[in-house]
């Protein structure tokens, strides 16, 4: 038996990927499933993404798209991070993998999408050049998409100014906050994480935005224990009763996943909050 249970509904992902294609209003949906969907399952969320409406996948690393591309022979995959290998591009070339390049020599025969900093000081260029034939998408990435709407509306119009010469390419800077939040930053398409598992990217309820979580963590109470007034439990002492109070022990820790600064919220027990 297991001491704990992890529940993917991929309805749930199919029902956020359409409520993210409402918002979007014409553009394109990417769904970001890197790092093996965020714990969901690349796989099973890319399907459950595309078969919803998005049109691309993102990913991290080059293994991760080939990973991908022997599941879906025909998606379009874009990898974020950087090709680090002369191997790895290679490889991406074969898989007609998308790599994201901002800086250095762009490789030939691979679909190219440049990468602009217009704020968020990690990797990109300071300046667009006059992409070659070999790009087919320019980007950049939003610092602040879901807390500062001043430095977001400017990195927008700096993303706008730049590429606005080359409007034929595909354009796209938003990633969920800023696909739920702002329109100017849509443009040709969407790169979507957090919003696509059902989170909210602004810390709030997901149901405002007609999300639903599609993670489902159960355990089982393996103690009930009555704490008399001053006793405490767990690491630091972080929950003191002030008065006689019942706690159930769940066989979950931090090793499984559960970080420690979730104390203080909530969780259901036989359905009830």
């Amino acid at each position: 038996m297991h001491r704990s249970e992890i529940t993917i509904d991929l309805g749930a992902v199919r029902r956020n990927a359409q409520t993210l294609l409402r918002a979007l209003e014409g553009a394109e949906l990417w769904a970001v499933v890197k790092a093996n969907g965020y714990g969901h399952g690349a796989s099973d969320v890319a399907g459950a993404a595309l078969g919803a409406g998005a049109t691309g996948l993102c990913v991290a690393t080059v293994a991760e798209g080939l990973a991908l591309r022997r599941d879906f022979p025909t998606a379009r995959i874009i990898v974020m991070g950087p090709a680090a290998t002369s191997r790895e591009v290679a490889h991406a070339r074969d898989a007609a993998l998308e790599l994201v390049v901002s800086g250095g020599e762009i490789p030939a025969g691979v679909r190219v999408h440049l990468k602009l900093d217009t704020g968020m000081g990690r990797w990109g260029l300071s300046e667009l050049p006059l992409p070659p034939v070999e790009v087919v998408g320019l980007m950049s990435h939003l610092a602040t998409a879901d807390t500062d709407a001043a430095f977001t509306n400017w990195q927008i119009e700096r993303f706008r100014e730049a590429t606005q010469p080359f409007s034929h390419l595909t354009r796209h800077i938003a990633n969920s906050a800023a696909a739920l939040r702002y329109p100017a930053a849509r443009f040709d398409a969407a790169r979507c994480g957090i919003a696509l598992y059902g989170l909210s990217p602004f810390g709030t309820d997901p149901a405002e935005d007609g999300l639903e979580p599609a993670l489902t963590w159960t355990s089982h109470l393996a103690q009930v224990r009555l704490l008399p007034p001053g006793y405490s439990t767990g690491y630091g002492r972080r929950f003191i009763a002030e008065r006689p109070t019942w706690i159930g022990i769940v066989p979950v820790g931090y090793a499984d996943g559960f970080r420690r600064d979730l104390t203080g919220t909530q969780v259901r027990v036989g359905g009830e909050l």
